[in-house]
């Protein structure tokens, strides 16, 4: 996935028409976001499974970096929907709302307000832990964050909260575009199109969101058994981070035409430089 990633990236940048579209632009930083955090999260497993613990002052940035973009992916499937929305129900202001400068500022805004909460966590983590705490070594899991189990309460809270706005919002919207579908001035196949599009995000959600819920259990089985630990983090990893992330890939890149047809001919070429070189 991470491979797949990285090849839609590229495809993204090779054609201009790309960069000028928001949905595209959303889709191109879904696809960043998601390959920054695998990679974070393989290199974190990897320390679990070696039985490698690390200083808190190197997993605290790691696990703040986590959380950010573990909370960023919601909320870009989110400005994604209303981006689909926008298209289909206003066509005629869909060019003067998703101009390419909002499109940045809102990513601007999903990553400054995703961050926040860590930068909370930290402060209160730092003005609350002995120093005993913040010396040990440990497994690089956000828990460590929130050593109080009120705190981790509030944050569950706030995770409730914050999902059940992000689906209010898709729901929304999947039902105005299902109103507008039934309308004759709307195009009724760009408007099922979207529908498809929207229950795929809903379902990413889903998966982002039981994402969220997972380090909650891993917290209680950690302190049980750490070889249960480590296979229900294995299960979880691939079920709900890599599954859920493989969603992005096949909602915009596999399942746009427009998109599908620069990424076959950006392999092609590829593979074809890489058999003149050999010959």
């Amino acid at each position: 996935f991470i491979y797949i990633n990285i090849l839609m990236i590229l495809t993204f940048f090779r054609k201009q028409s790309f960069r000028t579209e928001t949905r595209y632009i959303l889709f191109a930083y879904t696809l960043f976001v998601d390959l920054i955090f695998l990679i974070l999260t393989d290199f974190v497993i990897f320390l679990s499974y070696s039985y490698i613990l690390m200083p808190m002052a190197f997993c605290i940035p790691i696990c703040m970096l986590m959380e950010t973009l573990t909370t960023c992916t919601p909320l870009t499937i989110t400005a994604m929907c209303v981006e689909r929305y926008v298209a289909i129900c206003m066509p005629l202001r869909h060019s003067a709302i998703s101009t390419v400068h909002r499109t940045l500022t809102v990513i601007l805004i999903i990553w400054i307000t995703c961050f926040l909460k860590p930068f909370v966590d930290l402060l209160i983590l730092v003005t609350t832990a002995s120093k005993e705490y913040m010396s040990q070594f440990t497994f690089c899991h956000y828990e460590i964050m929130m050593p109080d189990s009120s705190h981790r309460l509030i944050r569950g809270i706030l995770h409730f909260f914050g999902f059940t706005l992000v689906l209010l919002v898709e729901i929304f919207c999947y039902v105005m575009i299902m109103i507008s579908a039934r309308a004759a001035s709307v195009n009724k196949n760009l408007a099922v199109k979207g529908l498809r599009t929207i229950t795929l995000h809903m379902l990413q959600l889903t998966l982002c969101t039981t994402e969220i819920i997972c380090p909650y259990i891993e917290a209680l089985i950690i302190e049980l058994d750490i070889q249960v630990y480590l296979s229900v983090r294995f299960f979880n990893f691939i079920m709900f981070t890599v599954i859920a992330r493989a969603v992005s890939p096949f909602v915009y890149g596999l399942r746009d035409e427009q998109f599908y047809a620069t990424l076959l001919y950006f392999v092609r070429c590829r593979q074809n430089h890489v058999s003149s070189e050999r010959v």
